[in-house]
């Protein structure tokens, strides 16, 4: 199916940036895949830009529960200092292994506490200790048998 813009003075075919908060509702709520693609590399390209707050007020109407979230999670994440990235990085790790965050505190080197803090961002761990956590994950996920 085609998207297709009503009452609209723009098409599904111009740049997003012309779109609008309606044409972006439209897109989450009737469009697909690679709409929301689009939507997500302009947002990525200018985080604070006038396509990202198109999207944050369409994203107050979107009926479309699903296609929100996921758009969601894409400006926010273009908006994330590098300390959030490494901290959802890390808590991917953490995720993967499929340990407690002080097992795998532990199984890294370091406290669960300072785990913590390398998890909310508001510490940096060294490039060894990113390499180590990395490692275990990788480790870990190699280990834990396939879902059936």
């Amino acid at each position: 199916m085609t998207l297709r813009f009503r009452n609209l003075e723009v098409s599904p075919d111009d740049p997003v940036e012309r779109w609008g908060p309606e044409g972006i509702l439209a897109a989450i709520d009737r469009g697909g895949l690679a709409e929301w693609r689009r939507i997500t590399r302009a947002v990525e390209a200018d985080p604070q830009g006038p396509v990202a707050a198109d999207l944050e007020e369409a994203l107050e109407s979107a009926e479309d529960a699903g296609a929100a979230r996921v758009l969601r999670l894409a400006l926010d994440h273009s908006r994330a200092s590098e300390a959030e990235r490494l901290g959802w990085r890390i808590r991917e790790y953490l995720w993967r292994t499929c340990l407690t965050q002080g097992d795998f505190a532990r199984a890294v080197g370091t406290s669960p506490s300072r785990m913590s803090t390398y998890i909310n961002g508001s510490v940096t761990p060294s490039a060894v200790m990113l390499e180590r956590m990395r490692r275990v994950a990788e480790e870990a996920s190699r280990q834990l048998p396939l879902a059936r």
